[in-house]
């Protein structure tokens, strides 16, 4: 079963961070298999201003950028087609783990056909955002030098995978993790109940029950929308 913070803050008031909802979830006796965070993988990585996108004096596909960063003003050797003067990109400082990649910058400079290149710009498939590879991020807005990628990206929320035990079926609805979460002590709970929908006529089809004591009730409702349906229908036991 997996779910996101942001998913369980619809049925949890809370304040408590990732680890202390991770916590909370082992004092409830949910077994977590997983944690995907965005915002701790893509933390080395900020927006940068390509400033100038010059030919490479040894390679045709090559540009040597001149790129304002975090980390200050830098020179960056990039082979991306899009690699322009003015576009905002993702920054990767020297040293840096790149996931897509599976491998890391090198933690000083190096050359690249002669000229020395300070870091990397990346594109969604290098940062396991998305599958671009053909190019560098191109972002399109207003963002400042330095802003963390994750939130540049709007890849800020966790998800949770966990394991189900058969004899916990609640688990299967994100309600019924907060309800044993608040339990735990990691919030308020909210009740968030499906909203009835009053019925506005009999339902067309007949139910009959053989076995009314193995089901004692039976309800249901049809879409007005549907053409096997007549406009005025509704729901009522049996």
């Amino acid at each position: 079963m997996k779910f996101t913070l942001s998913w369980l803050t619809d049925h949890l008031v809370t304040k408590a961070s990732l680890d202390e909802i991770l916590g909370f979830m082992g004092k409830a006796g949910l077994e977590v298999e997983h944690v995907t965070d965005p915002k701790k993988a893509l933390a080395p990585f900020t927006v940068c201003k390509v400033l100038e996108a010059d030919p490479h004096p040894q390679a045709d596909k090559l540009r040597v950028c001149k790129v304002e960063t975090i980390d200050g003003i830098k020179q960056i050797v990039c082979g991306a087609p899009n690699a322009r003067a003015g576009m905002t990109a993702i920054y990767a400082p020297l040293g840096t783990w790149i996931p897509g990649l599976n491998m890391a910058l090198d933690k000083k400079p190096r050359a690249i056909r002669g000229v020395e290149s300070h870091g990397m710009m990346c594109s969604s498939r290098e940062l396991e955002t998305g599958d671009d590879h053909d190019g560098i991020i191109d972002l399109s807005g207003d963002y400042t030098i330095g802003m963390p990628a994750a939130e540049a990206l709007g890849a800020t929320d966790a998800v949770i995978d966990f394991e189900v035990t058969p004899n916990r079926p609640d688990w299967l609805g994100v309600q019924g993790i907060a309800r044993d979460l608040a339990a735990a002590g990691a919030g308020r709970f909210l009740r968030n109940d499906a909203k009835k929908v009053p019925g506005n006529g009999d339902c067309p089809i007949e139910i009959k029950l053989e076995a009314p004591e193995a089901c004692p009730m039976f309800a249901g409702a049809l879409c007005a929308a549907s053409p096997m349906v007549r406009p005025r229908t509704g729901c009522r036991r049996a």
